[in-house]
């Protein structure tokens, strides 16, 4: 058993962390101010090749394991949370193409990804439908020309910057059979979207998108009619690991302030670091961050070696968020009343490690999986 990573994939991760430290750390803060992605962090992204990793090589892109895109994503959260939505979105995306897209549309859609010029996102959840995304109501109507798409989806991630969207709809009856899925540009007026007023992850930010018959033609369907549902839901378990990271990343950076501002703050003639009741908390966090971390990388390391993944993706689910959202609020307690300012990031790390208890199903769903697993449906909630 060898817990190490290769040495290109140690190299990987200390590249990408000096990269993240120095493009996409100094816009954390300033944009949850502003609200809105600075440009320069996506074409910055796209240019170091971390929009391109799961693009094979023939596509433009590095053809890169699960393991290193969980790499990618802890680096990149640990500097810039936010800019770990698009390195998720694509890295989703780009799988869900390689399971279900015909070559023609891997060559269409994939170099551009790679490359940049194009941001996706994905576009599932409505405001009657979350977890229960097989029961979803935007209809794509059948024309001549293909289909035409009309409903509303909400709650989707990185929609200010996205120019491309996989949509699910409704192409037939109901159940998770009767959906579809469409890769569609979203500058199109057809296409409108709503910003949503979010306590945290402002930057990457979300919004309701509302299509009024949108054209689609037939080649922007992914995979068979009435394929959609089950490409998703293969996607998220390695998603899941991906946001477990994402989270776990930025509160492992919570943690090092933390621990060197102990190490810093003397109080009654010593640091407080010497006192148990700072120190064992944090060690405490440490180790539930370190357990969290772990089985992200079994998850992501399963699915390289073509193992079931469900249940490890579903644990950390629910897991990696929560651990890191109070590892990140420990932190926080640590520095008192000096992490009580928006100078200080911790307060803005712990809102926006929270909205990862939330994307992507809840903790109920991924316990409910993980309970299936484990009893059988029979037996299971």
């Amino acid at each position: 058993m060898d817990f190490s990573f290769t040495d290109e994939q140690e190299i990987f991760r200390r590249e990408i962390r000096r990269f993240a430290e120095k493009q996409l750390a100094p816009h954390y803060q300033r944009d949850d101010v502003t609200g809105r992605m600075t440009p320069s962090i996506f074409t910055d992204m796209a240019a170091v090749g971390l929009f391109g990793l799961r693009v094979p090589a023939r596509f433009g892109g590095a053809g890169a394991d699960a393991v290193t895109v969980g790499i990618a994503a802890e680096e990149v959260a640990r500097s810039n949370i936010n800019a770990g939505y698009a390195l998720l979105s694509t890295a989703l995306v780009c799988d869900i193409f390689l399971s279900a897209a015909s070559d023609e549309q891997l060559a269409a859609w994939l170099a551009p990804i790679a490359d940049g010029s194009v941001i996706p996102t994905l576009a599932l959840t409505e405001p009657g439908h979350g977890s229960d995304a097989a029961n979803i109501e935007l209809q794509a109507k059948p024309t001549a020309d293909g289909w035409e798409i009309s409903g509303e989806k909400t709650s989707i991630s990185l929609t200010e910057d996205a120019d491309h969207a996989v949509v699910f709809a409704r192409t037939g009856g109901p159940g998770a059979r009767g959906v579809s899925a469409f890769y569609v540009p979203l500058n199109h007026p057809a296409v409108s979207r709503t910003r949503l007023n979010d306590v945290a992850n402002r930057a990457a930010g979300r919004c309701s998108l509302f299509f009024d018959r949108l054209p689609v033609t037939p080649d922007r369907m992914v995979g068979d009619e009435g394929s959609g549902f089950v490409s998703v839901m293969q996607g998220f378990e390695y998603s899941r690991a991906i946001i477990g990271l994402l989270a776990l990343g930025t509160a492992s950076a919570a943690l090092d302030d933390a621990i060197q501002y102990a190490k810093e703050r003397n109080t009654f003639g010593a640091p407080i670091s010497t006192r148990q009741g700072v120190a064992f908390p944090l060690v405490e966090h440490l180790t539930y961050v370190a357990g969290a971390r772990h089985l992200c990388y079994e998850a992501l390391w399963r699915k390289d070696q073509g193992l079931d993944h469900t249940t490890q993706a579903s644990m950390v689910k629910w897991w990696a968020p929560k651990a890191a959202v109070e590892a990140i609020h420990q932190s926080l307690l640590t520095y008192g009343h000096a992490a009580w300012s928006a100078d200080n990031p911790q307060a803005q790390r712990m809102r926006d490690a929270m909205g990862f208890e939330i994307a992507d199903g809840t903790a109920q769903i991924a316990k409910l999986v993980v309970a299936r697993s484990v009893f059988g449906r029979t037996f299971a909630p």
